[in-house]
C-alpha cells in the first residue's frame, strides 16, 4: 500500500517539527501579517450578529475588570489600617478594627460583585460563540449544497468535514474564550496601569515594564502555534479521509485481506498528527515557562525596589501591598496569554481554511435574469456541444448534436470514458459545457433557474446513492409530501415493491447506510422508482440497470414504457438489451458520435455497434434472441 498522504518519514518530519522557528513558521505558511488581523476581525463580527448579548458579555467583562481592579487598592488600604492598628495599641481592639472591618466588608462585596460580572460575560459570550457556531455550520453546510461537481471532484469529503467541524469550533471557541481574556487583559493592563502610575510613577513603570516582554514572547508563540494547529488541521483532514474510505469500504476490506493495510495507514495517518499535536503543546508548554519566569523575575524587582521606596518614605506598606496584589491580579491573565494566543492562532488557521470555502464562488449558478424553465414541447436538444474537465485535459465530449423530443426515447452506448456520463451531467446542468448549448424548448438551460431545471430533468446516475432512512422516504427523497399510494405506485413501476412488501415493515423498513441491507438491483430498482416521482419531462437512466437481472430489466422496460409515454427518455447503457428498443441510439467513442440510427440500421450498418451486438449476443445466448424479436 502507497504511504498515506501527509505521513512522513521520521527524520523529515523531525526536520519539519524542528522548523518551528516564527522566522521560519511565517515563510512556511506564507503569512502576510496584514491578513490575520483581517481574519480574526472577520471571526469578531461574527459575533455582531448577536449585538445585545455581545455588549452585554463585553460590558460584563468591563464590570467584572473593573471591580477586579478595585482589590488591590482597598488590600493597600487594609493593609495601612493594619499597621495604623499596631502602632496605636492604646486604644480599644474594637474601635482599632472597626476601620479594618468596614474595609474587609468592601472587599468582600467586591469580589462577589466580580464574580457575578464574570459569570455574567462567561455565560453570554458562550452563548454568542454556540450561536455563532450554529450558524457558520448552516452557512457551510448551505454553501456545499451550492458548489458545483466540479469542486466536489477536486476535494475530498474528509477534507470538508474537518473544516465544517474541527475549523469551526476554533472560530467558535476563539469567541467564547479568547476574546473575553484579550479584552480583560486589555482594561486590568491599561486602566490599572493608570492607577499605579497615580501612585508612584517610578514602581508602576517597573511592575508594567514585563508586559511587553510578554507581549514579545507571546507573538512569537501565536504565530509558532499557528504554524502547528494548520499543520495538525491537514493532518486530522488526512485521518478523516482515511477513517471514512474505511468505513465506506468496508465490504471491500473484509472481502480482501487488508485489515493490516488498513491499520497501517490509520497508524500512519494518526503518528503525523500526534507529532504535531506534541509540538502544539511543547511550543505552549516552553513559552508558558518563558512568561511565567518574567512574571516572578518582574515582581521580584517591584518587592526590592518597593521596599527602597518604602525606606525613602515615597509609599506606605500598603502601597507597595496594592502593587504587589496587581500583580497577582495579573498573573492569572497573564499565565492566560499563551491559552489567549493558541485560541487567536487556531481561529487564524481554522478561520483562513472556513472563509476559503465560504468565499468560494460557484460556477454554477442562476444567471443574471434567469427565469423559470417553461415546458411546452418538452424536446431536449444539444447543438455542437464540447466539453472537458479541465483546460489542459482532453475533450470528454465534442461536436455532439441529438434531439429527444417527448415520447421518444434515444440510447447511448459507447466504450468506457467515451463521454456518456458526461452528457448526462450536461443536461442537468452538473457542468456548463466550453462550446455550443444545450435546450429545453428552444431555451438555453444556462439562462433559467437551476430549481426549474432540477425538476424538468431527472437522473438515474449508475452510482446510486441511497439514505440511512426508510424505504419510502428514500423514494419520496424529491417529493417529500407524496402520498404512500404513489410511492407504491412508483415502486410497482420500478419492479421492486415485491421485495418491499416482504420486508419486516414493508415501506417504514430502514435500509442502512447507502442503502447497504438491499442488494445492488434492489439499489438501482429504488434510485428508479425515485426518479420516477416528479413529474419531469426529461428522465435519464445512466446505466440504471447493470445490477439488474434480465429478467426483472425485461419488466421493468416494459412498465417503464407506459410511465415515460409523455416524457423525453435517455437510456445510458453498456448492455445493448436495455435500449435496443430506443428511438434512436447514437454511438460515442472518444467524446464523437461515431454512429446513429436505429438497432436495425446500426446493425446493418456493420460497424461499432453491430460488432458490440454480435458480441453480447453471442456471450448471452437465447436470452439475446428473445431481445433481438422483441425489438424487431
Amino acid at each position: 500500500m502507497a504511504p498515506v498522504e501527509g505521513a512522513k518519514s521520521a527524520s523529515a518530519r523531525d526536520k519539519e517539527l524542528r522548523a518551528y522557528t516564527a522566522s521560519e513558521a511565517v515563510a512556511a505558511l506564507g503569512i502576510d501579517t496584514a491578513r490575520a488581523p483581517q481574519i480574526l476581525w472577520r471571526v469578531i463580527q461574527q459575533a455582531f450578529r448577536y449585538r445585545w448579548r455581545f455588549a452585554l458579555a463585553m460590558g460584563a467583562c468591563l464590570g467584572g475588570t473593573l471591580a477586579n481592579l478595585m482589590l488591590p487598592r482597598l488590600l493597600g488600604h487594609a493593609v495601612d489600617q493594619a499597621v495604623a492598628v499596631t502602632q496605636h495599641r492604646h486604644e480599644p481592639w474594637t474601635v482599632a478594627l472597626t476601620p479594618v472591618a468596614w474595609t474587609a466588608l468592601l472587599l468582600v462585596g467586591a469580589s462577589v460583585l466580580r464574580g457575578l460580572f464574570q459569570m455574567t460575560a462567561g455565560y453570554n459570550a458562550e452563548h454568542v460563540g454556540q450561536s455563532v457556531g450554529r450558524d457558520l455550520r448552516l452557512t457551510f453546510f448551505e454553501k456545499l449544497q451550492r458548489l458545483d461537481f466540479g469542486f466536489h471532484d477536486r476535494i475530498h469529503s474528509g477534507d470538508l468535514i474537518t473544516r465544517g467541524m474541527l475549523d469551526l469550533e476554533g472560530v467558535r471557541g476563539f469567541l467564547e474564550v479568547g476574546l473575553q481574556r484579550i479584552v480583560q487583559l486589555v482594561l486590568l493592563a491599561g486602566v490599572g496601569g493608570w492607577l499605579l502610575f497615580t501612585r508612584d510613577p517610578l514602581l508602576a513603570s517597573v511592575t508594567l515594564l514585563f508586559l511587553p516582554v510578554v507581549g514579545m514572547l507571546a507573538g512569537r508563540m501565536g504565530i509558532r502555534l499557528r504554524l502547528a494547529w494548520t499543520r495538525l488541521q491537514e493532518r486530522m483532514a488526512v485521518l478523516t479521509r482515511v477513517m471514512e474510505e474505511n468505513l465506506q469500504g468496508a465490504r471491500v476490506v473484509r472481502a480482501f485481506p487488508a485489515r493490516a493495510h488498513q491499520m497501517d495507514a490509520f497508524d500512519q495517518a494518526g503518528n503525523a498528527a500526534l507529532h504535531h499535536a506534541n509540538q502544539r503543546i511543547r511550543i505552549r508548554a516552553r513559552s508558558m515557562a518563558q512568561i511565567n519566569g518574567t512574571y516572578y523575575a518582574a515582581m521580584l524587582v517591584v518587592l526590592w525596589l518597593g521596599s527602597y521606596r518604602i525606606a525613602a518614605g515615597a509609599i506606605t506598606i500598603g502601597q507597595l501591598a496594592e502593587f504587589l496584589a496587581f500583580m497577582t491580579i495579573l498573573q492569572m491573565p497573564v499565565r492566560q496569554i499563551s491559552m489567549v494566543m493558541n485560541a487567536g492562532a487556531r481561529a487564524v488557521s481554522s478561520g483562513s481554511r472556513l472563509f476559503e470555502i465560504l468565499d468560494r464562488p460557484a460556477d454554477i449558478v442562476d444567471a443574471p435574469g434567469a427565469r423559470p424553465l417553461a415546458l411546452r414541447a418538452g424536446t431536449l436538444r444539444f447543438e455542437n456541444v464540447a466539453f472537458r474537465h479541465d483546460p489542459d485535459a482532453p475533450w470528454a465530449v465534442r461536436d455532439v448534436s441529438f434531439a429527444v423530443e417527448r415520447g421518444r426515447t434515444l440510447g447511448i452506448v459507447g466504450p468506457a470514458g467515451s463521454g456518456k456520463s458526461t452528457l448526462a451531467h450536461l443536461a442537468a446542468r452538473f457542468y456548463d459545457p466550453q462550446q455550443g448549448r444545450i435546450l429545453i424548448d428552444g431555451q438555453d438551460i444556462r439562462t433559467t433557474t437551476l430549481h426549474s431545471l432540477r425538476t424538468a430533468v431527472s437522473l438515474v446516475a449508475q452510482d446510486i446513492f441511497l439514505f440511512d432512512d426508510s424505504v419510502e422516504r428514500n423514494i419520496a427523497y424529491a417529493e417529500p409530501t407524496t402520498r404512500r399510494s404513489t410511492v407504491q405506485q412508483a415502486s410497482v413501476t420500478a419492479q421492486l415493491h415485491d421485495h418491499v412488501a416482504g420486508l419486516p415493515r414493508g415501506y417504514q423498513t430502514a435500509i442502512g447506510e447507502r442503502g447497504s441491507r438491499l442488494s445492488g438491483g434492489q439499489r438501482q430498482r429504488a434510485a428508479i422508482a425515485r426518479s420516477l416521482l416528479p413529474d419531469s419531462a426529461v428522465l435519464i437512466f445512466d446505466d440504471a440497470t447493470s445490477a439488474v437481472d434480465a429478467a426483472t430489466e425485461h419488466r421493468l422496460r416494459h412498465a417503464l414504457r407506459a410511465a415515460t409515454a409523455d416524457k423525453a427518455t435517455i437510456i445510458i447503457s453498456h448492455r445493448l438489451s436495455s435500449l435496443m428498443h430506443a428511438d434512436e441510439i447514437i454511438v460515442l467513442d472518444a467524446g464523437r458520435i461515431i454512429e446513429r440510427g436505429s438497432h436495425a440500421a446500426l446493425v446493418a450498418a456493420d460497424g461499432y455497434y453491430a460488432l458490440l451486438y454480435a458480441l453480447q449476443t453471442t456471450s448471452a445466448g437465447p436470452e439475446a434472441d428473445q431481445h433481438h424479436e422483441e425489438v424487431a
